[in-house]
């Protein structure tokens, strides 16, 4: 015990925090500690501090009742104990404070004792839109779409890799070296499907799981308004609550410092308590803009499956399931003229059968080929298409009068070199690939060159006239 000529509440508080911060970590210590207010000291020997929730004071004396009993011993001695003010709030936002006796010296089965207080401020329930209203304990909706399944997610050289993971995560969440599991790619090839494919079958598997499926901007808006009537601890209790976690279009964070930090400390819980957490985003962490560096490398720490445009075959696939599911038979030949005419995603694919399905039963008469070539004509003018590394590179090459396997090739030639500099530099400029995905299928190059190709050409842009002219005439095709 240290003596004091003039102990203060605050002097005691403040060297018990000195003891806490060098034994646990510095994220812990920010969210469960620095909150923490000193209120009195009463008979030199107890120490009385002010929690902000219910939530709050149970979780420190589940995680954390032997570092305080350590610290306040230190300070106090063995007989020291621990006094809570726990600030509560009616529906009338007045504040209600009240002191539980509860000494933190020892633990106990036996419920806190509480005093006696209106009864609105007895043990607030946890607000989150994702509780079912009238059930005591806290039960929790996954928000997942069931028509999202592994069975309707069929599988190609596009996303085989990130299915095979998602197969993996489902059969045993948490327990696989795919924590977290990010998958990532363009609008529209199924990152959204194959997550929520993951949770259902979790579900499946482990009922008594609690599986929670969000989209980054509602996980944000719920932050927000957290902090705004003062609940950012209720917030975080409770998506600590959660086993799998799957947050979609994570990107939607960039730029957002404080929604990233509370993610980052929430992430760190359920990972370090093997929680599953799984993450659909349109960038390759490498390639996200304005998201902490110490947040992409938790990314990092699982797997990065990539879904990229489906081929031919796949797109094949996916039309005929399409149909089948409708019960709707269509002639091979036009099934293969939708395909092959309609590549930039799956979204856009099924919205082109499904306008000629519609358009067959408008006018009464069975589908054509002449009818597929006027429905996809009009389809894919009307929708904004989504420029591929292949359209990209057919276009440069067209434009330098070269051929696509000689731009891929490894020659240096000047005047080849920088037509392929500038695939790169367009590919990475209009599509949503990773560098890395980029450079494999410009010649399986590495993500290096292509980053080294892309400061070339903006080099060549401010300094070379001539170049500067072959730059807007290309940059032009992708606009009109």
């Amino acid at each position: 015990m240290r003596e004091y000529k003039n102990m203060t509440a605050e002097s005691v508080w403040n060297n018990c925090l000195e003891f806490i911060k060098s034994n646990i970590s510095e994220q812990a210590f920010k969210t469960w500690f620095m909150p923490i207010v000193a209120i009195e000291l009463i008979n030199d020997d107890e120490l009385c501090i002010q929690v902000p929730s219910k939530f709050f004071y149970e979780w420190l004396e589940e995680h954390y009742v032997q570092i305080l009993k350590s610290a306040l011993n230190r300070e106090l001695g063995q007989n020291a104990k621990l006094l809570y003010k726990i600030q509560m709030q009616s529906s009338q936002s007045t504040k209600h404070p009240f002191t539980e006796q509860l000494p933190s010296t020892h633990r106990s089965p036996v419920k806190p004792q509480e005093l006696d207080v209106p009864i609105q401020n007895k043990n607030p329930e946890l607000k989150n839109p994702f509780i079912i209203p009238g059930i005591k304990s806290v039960k929790i909706e996954s928000q997942l779409n069931t028509n999202y399944s592994f069975d309707n997610f069929l599988e190609g050289d596009s996303n085989r890799l990130a299915r095979s993971a998602g197969l993996a995560v489902a059969n045993k969440p948490g327990g696989t070296s795919f924590n977290p599991l990010l998958i990532f790619g363009g609008v529209g090839l199924g990152k959204t499907h194959l997550a929520q494919a993951i949770g259902v079958e979790i579900k499946e598997i482990y009922p008594e799981k609690t599986v929670l499926y969000i989209s980054a901007e509602v996980f944000t808006q719920q932050y927000t308004d957290s902090v705004r009537k003062n609940t950012r601890h209720d917030f975080i209790y409770f998506y600590q609550l959660i086993d799998v976690l799957i947050v979609d279009d994570i990107q939607f964070l960039s730029g957002k410092s404080g929604t990233q930090e509370v993610f980052f400390h929430i992430f760190n819980h359920l990972h370090q308590n093997g929680k599953q957490v799984i993450i659909t985003s349109d960038k390759a962490p490498v390639d996200m803009q304005d998201i902490e560096q110490r947040l992409l490398s938790r990314f990092k720490w699982g797997l990065s499956a990539e879904i990229s445009h489906p081929d031919f075959e796949t797109r094949s696939k996916i039309m005929e399931s399409i149909l089948y599911r409708d019960g709707v038979h269509m002639p091979k030949e036009i099934i293969d003229y939708v395909t092959q005419n309609v590549t930039s995603n799956i979204r856009e694919l099924e919205g082109a059968i499904i306008s000629l399905i519609a358009q067959s039963s408008f006018i009464k008469k069975e589908v054509s080929i002449e009818l597929a070539k006027q429905v996809v004509e009009k389809f894919v003018k009307n929708v904004k298409r989504e420029i591929s590394i292949d359209y990209i590179q057919g276009v440069v090459s067209d434009y330098f009068e070269i051929d696509t396997a000689v731009l891929q090739s490894k020659t240096r030639k000047r005047n080849i070199a920088q037509a392929r500099q500038l695939a790169m530099y367009f590919a990475k400029k209009y599509t949503k690939n990773s560098l890395a995905s980029i450079g494999s299928q410009i010649g399986g190059r590495d993500h290096a060159t292509v980053l080294h190709a892309c400061k070339t050409i903006d080099n060549l842009i401010e300094t070379d006239k001539e170049f500067r002219k072959h730059h807007d005439d290309i940059n032009l095709k992708f606009n009109m």
